[in-house]
This record gives C-alpha cells, structure tokens and sequence, in this order.
C-alpha cells in the first residue's frame, strides 16, 4: 500500500508550493505598494521630473546695462569678444576627465596647458584662484580674447574639441576715460553661484546659471538694475537628444543704465593728484624717523557740497577691473589680495579708517560750544598743557598766547582743546562720572555722524570709531584676557607693550583724562574715514545739513522711456546753532587765507570763490604720521588723506589745490579762465536721451591747466606781485 496522498503531492511538496505561494504574494504586494507609491503618491513630482528630462533650456544672457559718468561718458559698458568655454560636464564623461581635450585647447589658444586646466577647476576652500566659482553646469570661459583664426580652428574642427564652444559674446568693458580708473567705486563682477541661484530664486530678480553679477562696487549695489533679465527658450527633445519642437521662449530683457554724478575729467585729475601726492610725498625725510615717508596708501572724495552727490573718489593702491573679465589670473589675484600690494580691492575712501588729527577739531570746538564755553572766550595757547606728571605738547611746542576758538582752528592750537576737554572731563566726573554726565564732547561727534556708516550707495562702507566710554567698556571686556595674561610679565618686563597690558588690564574699562585730551585733537583712538569728513565739511559749508553721501543719479531703461532719478537724501542737521556754523565758517576760511593752510593757498581767487580749509597730521603708533587736508568752497569739499604721508598741508595739500584749480579754471596766480574750467559748477541735469534709448556722450577731453600769462587777470596779479617783492 502507497503512503503517497490521492492529490499526487508529499507533505513536503506541499510546503513549498504553500512558501512559494506566500513569495509570490509577498512580492506582488510589494510591487502594488510601490507603484501606489510612484503613480499616486508621488505620481506629480515624477511627471515633473520626467517631463524634464524631454526638455532643455538655451539661455541667452542679457546685455548688461551702462554705467556712465555724470555726462554720459561710458565708465563700464561692454563689448563683443570672441569667448571660448568649456562644459565640464561633456568633459568629465571623457576617460581622461577630458585632459586631452583641453591640452588640444592650450595649443590652439597658444596657453599652458596647466593655465587651461586651472581656468576650469572648480573653486573650493583648498583650490587658490584661478578657478571657476559659478556653476558647475554653466560652460566655463576659458579666454575672452581668442582670434578669429582660433575660433574657426575649434568650430571647424568640432570632432577633436568635443565640449568646447567659441561664440561671439558682449563682455564687461572698463574704458577709463583719460585714464580715470575709478575701479573701486565700480567694482567688477563674477560668475553666480549655486548657493546665490537658491538664495534668489523666490525673489523678485531671480538668477540663471549663465549670470554675472556684481561683487563691488555700483556693480553690486546696482545689480539688479544692471543685470537685466536672461532670455530662455525652451525645447522639447526625444530621448535622443533631438529637438522635436520648441515648447516656450522668453527672450531676454537688457539692463538698465545707471547715471552717476562722478564726472571722469575730475576723477582723471583726483587719481592723478592723488598718485603724484603720494609719490612726492616718498621723496621726502620723516625727521622722526629719518627715513622716507612709506606713502603707502591714500583716498580723496570730491563732493558737491549742497547734495552729497560724490564727483570724485579715488583710493591707491588701485587696480584694473578689466582683469576680472573672463575669469582672473592667478597672478592678478595674488597681487589685488596679498599684504605686500596693500590690498588695492579696499576703497579707502569709504574703508580705511585712521585718527583724524586736527581736522577733527571742528567737532571739538561744536562741542566747546555745546558745552557753555564762549566762542570768542579767551583761551591760552601755550607751548604745552600737564596733567599730573604728563606734559602733552603743542604742535611744535609754538605758542600763541591768549586766543579765542576761532583762531584756534586758524593756528591749530593743540592746547587750548586739551584743557578744554580735560575741564570737561573733570566736569563730568572724570574717572568716577556722574550719572547725568553730558560727555559733550563724545555726544557731539556722534550727532556730526561718527561711529557710524554715511550711509554711501556703495557696499560695505565702515563705521570708523567714537571711543566714548562705553567703547571703553566693550572694548576692556572683549581684550581683558589677552591683556592680563601678558600683564603677568610685569615687572620682570618693563617694555612699552607689557605696560599698555598691565594698563589696560587693570584699568582699561575707564576713560582717563589722556583719553579725553588726545581725542579732541583727533588723536587717541578715534577712526574716521574720508567720506564721513568729506561728509561733514559740505554740512558746514551748506548751512548745517547732512546728506547721504550717494554715487549713483539716476536709473535709466534701455528704451530711454523711464527714469528713475536718485534725489539726494538728507539724513541729519549739524548739532550747531547758525551764529556758531557762521564763526566756524570764518575761522576755516582764516586757516586758507592765514592759517595752516595759507601757504598752500596763495595766489587763490579768495574774493571770487572763497576757500575754506583744516589741516590735520595724526599720530599713528609704530608708523609715520597720516596726513589729513580738508578743505570747503560754497559748491564742493574735497578731502584727502595719505597713510604715512607726513602733514596734512604738506603732503596732502599742493594736490587737494591742484584739484580746485582744474575745478574753477584756476591758476597758482589768481585768475580764472573759465573756458578751461572743468566744473565751476555741479552738473544739475541729465546727459541726453536719444528716441532709440541710447543716451548720448558729451566729448572728454584731458584737462589742461591754464598759464597765469592767458588767464584773465593773471598778467596784472604777475605784475602786482613783482611789484611786491
């Protein structure tokens, strides 16, 4: 007898087909899951997705708008170039990561074949410049100065340079008009990264991988003007790569035009001045060192005086923004980064920040006014002033007697503000101040705007410093370790830097009676930038208001049709009564015609076209002195500051006239040729607009001084000043 069942089938036949049977459900179940998954839960996002991948995008940048100076000469523009790229993604699909392609390149375009592969590796916190810091999908510029023979070599030779385009494109053009740099007032632009794609891409000016956009400068303040808006067209494509129909296109949109108010024929002569100041300044002997003056940087601002409006700015060392086009060499961003070329990307006109010396000491006598003391007071000029066993010297040791603050500011008398700030540091409590402490002298600087940004339409503008008694206080906190660490040292150690920490360690949170006399002579450790005095010089000569300083005028469309002026933008008043702006305004007029900066100034025009001036030499420890001019007629100011340069008249001051006399047409003799005059007065209007939008450049030519024998009135100031001598 069989034990095989009637079904034909063993126990153990069974339970497989059961566990079969089980897997095969198991598996179904799995698939339905998964295709629930796919088709219904998340069927939209898929079909988003594979609807992309049968479309692809052409971009067509757009052009980027102009910036023109305040008469419409192009200061960047841009300009047709023959651009050969790489697209690291066709490339990185080759064997060899596409090094033969790219070593082909090299020969072809007649560079290293090291300086192609640097162009087109990706930028990282490891990888120096040259490198591509865009997208790593966007085809990477490797030159923007290929012939037309290289670029028919690559076209017509497509199958050896698989990757690489070479296409006619308008790139960034910085003309410098009769050699006006202007590179940090106008910044440069670079290639857009992913993170910035992401940043923006909700925002009212999204980005495309093929942008550029501005990293300083107006070029970064105004981008979104400038930049315009891409065109993209796109194309629906088999899974073949070929297009079967075009599915939408948005063409591109041109940016828009920025007006500013700096005139190139100014900011020619500001940068030259500024440059020639600074080398003349090398030649000279530091008597405190008995060494060259180092001269090693500078800035001045030309301003309008009754707008803000900024017609000149210059900064040295500079640099050639045409070297950011097409991507940068490593060697010229070695030189624009590194301490030994002093970091020419800085505008120092807005970012450097120094003691101001003595042309500080407008804020010093506001404040003795403020304060209850009489501005026609007398008020000893002495040789020196002592605190306890600390004599704090005049410059110079001169002394002048019994003065009132006006001719303080003529003479530039040391003395007569240190006792007046000591008393009032007294007044106030001195080490123990009162509740109620009015530190008039602090308080008044921060109303005339120190300590804080102008409020320029250029980015990141510093703050300086106004080292008030809270400054004190945070700046102990933040230093205290350091300094009591190396306190330690004494007495064993008695040097200068052991001293200041032991000083500083103990009592460094409290403002001393020093602290309150060095800062009212600018001294100490009080920072200003040149826009924040040029800033408040054009308030005193305009009656008392303060203006944000601005570069940019106007926003025009690329059809001409809207124009967005930039009105200027008063942000303050001078914390001075009318009858003490009026003192001031005399006193300074005096440092021109008697004073510091009389010597600098003879000759000029004072009955036509009054000047104004304060010269300020300030101390730096373990370097030369700054020097500081600061100077004021009723239409602009103008100051100029050279780090190491020696005085403020001395270094500063033959440049600063130099610059009014192109300005009014002015001769070292007195007269005027107004035909020669560049700009006796700011320009109030707009350069003209064509129908067709283009806007229309006047001619710009070099200025050329004027001789006393043509100017009118120079031949008989000649004669009288013979007859003088």
């Amino acid at each position: 007898m069989s034990n095989i069942p009637e079904t034909g089938r063993t126990p153990r036949v069974t339970i497989r087909l059961v566990a079969l049977q089980i897997l095969v459900f198991s598996l179904l179940l799995t698939l339905g899951g998964r295709l629930w998954y796919l088709q219904i839960r998340n069927g939209d996002e898929y079909a988003d997705e594979a609807a992309s991948n049968h479309v692809q995008q052409v971009v067509q940048p757009a052009t980027r708008g102009s910036i023109l100076d305040a008469r419409g000469v192009p200061l960047a523009d841009n300009e047709t170039r023959l651009v050969v790229s790489a697209s690291r993604t066709e490339l990185l699909k080759m064997k060899d990561d596409g090094k033969a392609v790219l070593d082909r390149l090299a020969g072809v375009l007649g560079m290293k074949p090291e300086e192609v592969s640097e162009k087109v590796r990706l930028c990282d916190a490891k990888t120096p410049q040259p490198c591509w810091n865009g997208s790593p999908y966007q085809p990477i510029p490797v030159t923007d100065e290929a012939t037309t023979q290289q670029a028919l070599q690559i076209r017509e030779r497509a199958e050896d340079f698989p990757g690489i385009t070479a296409e006619p494109t308008a790139v960034r053009r910085y003309p410098a008009p009769l050699k006006a740099n202007t590179a940090q007032v106008l910044g440069y632009l670079s290639p857009v990264t992913d993170e910035e794609i992401e940043k923006a891409k909700d925002g009212r000016s999204p980005l495309l991988r093929s942008d550029q956009i501005g990293r300083s400068g107006l070029e970064r303040s105004y981008d979104k003007y400038l930049r315009g808006k891409a065109g993209v067209t796109r194309y629906e494509v088999d899974n073949l790569g070929r297009v079967i129909g075009q599915e939408r296109s948005d063409p591109s949109e041109a940016g828009s035009s920025v007006v500013t108010s700096i005139d190139a024929r100014v900011q020619a002569i500001a940068e030259k001045e500024l440059d020639g100041a600074m080398k003349e300044a090398r030649k000279q002997i530091d008597r405190n060192t008995n060494r060259p003056y180092e001269a090693d940087a500078g800035a001045v601002v030309v301003m309008e005086a009754k707008t803000g409006r900024v017609v000149a700015m210059a900064s040295n060392p500079d640099y050639d923004p045409n070297a950011w086009v097409g991507g940068i060499s490593g060697k010229d961003y070695t030189r624009m980064t590194s301490k030994k070329s002093n970091y020419p990307l800085l505008n120092r006109a807005i970012q450097g920040q120094a003691a101001p010396g003595s042309i500080f000491k407008v804020i010093s006598t506001a404040a003795s006014v403020n304060a209850g003391y009489d501005f026609n007071g007398g008020y000893n000029c002495g040789s020196s002033y002592s605190i306890g066993g600390q004599v704090f010297k005049n410059f110079e040791s001169q002394s002048h007697g019994s003065i009132d603050l006006g001719r303080a500011l003529e003479v530039s008398c040391d003395t007569v503000f240190y006792a007046l700030a000591h008393q009032q540091w007294k007044k106030d409590g001195g080490l123990k101040p009162k509740k109620d402490a009015k530190d008039w002298f602090f308080r008044t600087a921060h109303q005339f705007g120190l300590g804080a940004e102008t409020g320029i339409d250029l980015p990141n503008e510093v703050t300086g410093r106004v080292p008030d008694r809270q400054w004190k206080k945070d700046f102990w906190k933040a230093n205290k370790d350091s300094w009591c660490k190396r306190a330690k040292a004494w007495p064993g150690k008695k040097d200068y830097e052991t001293l200041l920490a032991r000083e500083g360690c103990l009592e460094g949170m409290k403002l001393h009676a020093y602290d309150a006399v060095n800062y009212s002579i600018g001294q100490g450790d009080t920072l200003v930038t040149p826009i924040q005095m040029a800033t408040i010089y054009s308030a005193i000569s305009n009656g008392g208001t303060l203006y944000n300083p601005s570069v940019g005028k106007a926003v025009i469309s690329p059809d001409g049709k809207h124009i967005e002026e930039i009105k200027p933008q008063p942000h303050g008043k001078l914390p001075v009564k009318k009858k003490t702006l009026n003192q001031m305004d005399e006193a300074l007029a005096g440092v021109a015609t008697r004073g510091t900066a009389a010597w600098r100034f003879g000759g000029w025009p004072q009955d036509e076209i009054p000047m104004h001036a304060k010269t300020g030499t300030a101390e730096v420890y373990g370097k030369q002195t700054t020097s500081w001019f600061a100077t004021y007629t009723k239409d602009y100011s103008i100051v100029m500051t050279i780090s190491q340069g020696g005085t403020g008249s001395g270094a500063s001051g033959p440049a600063v006239r130099k610059i009014y006399n192109a300005l009014y047409g002015a001769d070292e003799k007195g007269g005027i040729d107004k035909k020669r005059a560049l700009l006796p007065e700011p320009e109030k209007s707009l350069p003209k607009i064509e129908k067709d939008g283009s806007i229309q450049a006047e001619e710009a030519k070099p200025y050329e001084p004027p001789k006393p024998s043509e100017s009118p009135g120079g031949v008989e100031q000649a004669a009288l000043d013979r007859r003088r001598h």
